[in-house]
């Protein structure tokens, strides 16, 4: 379990990441290579398509931060969890969760669902 979390941390620390060379490495790390993430909001393929959707995610909601709302709860190798996109210290504007899937210490699927979008 406690290596899903950690995992879990990793992934939510790539989408704040904002420096595109080390934001590419920590993808790399954590996500592979023909992982497939969706949401309601669109897919990705791959870790270069990945990517490109964190940045875009970024430009959209410039200065907003994710971070783990609650618990990871894992078995075997998937695992749910909360999460709130929202200023550093501050009430998210956009909450969700996502269930993710794990092999060889990497992410192979993300399936994310949203709970609460601005209007």
């Amino acid at each position: 379990m406690s290596d899903i979390r950690e995992l879990v941390e990793r992934y939510l620390a790539v989408w704040n990441e904002t420096d595109a060379a080390a934001r590419r490495a920590a993808v790399d790390a954590v996500w592979a290579a023909d992982a497939r993430y969706v949401d309601p909001l669109g897919e990705a393929a791959g870790r270069d398509a990945f990517d490109a959707m964190i940045g875009a995610v970024q430009s959209q909601f410039p200065g907003l931060v994710f971070r783990l709302l609650g618990d990871v709860d894992a078995h075997h190798d998937v695992a749910r969890f909360r999460w709130g996109l929202g200023p550093a210290g501050g009430d998210p504007v956009v909450e969700g969760f996502d269930v993710v899937e794990v092999a060889d210490g990497t992410l192979t699927r993300v399936t994310g669902f949203l709970d609460k979008v601005p209007a």
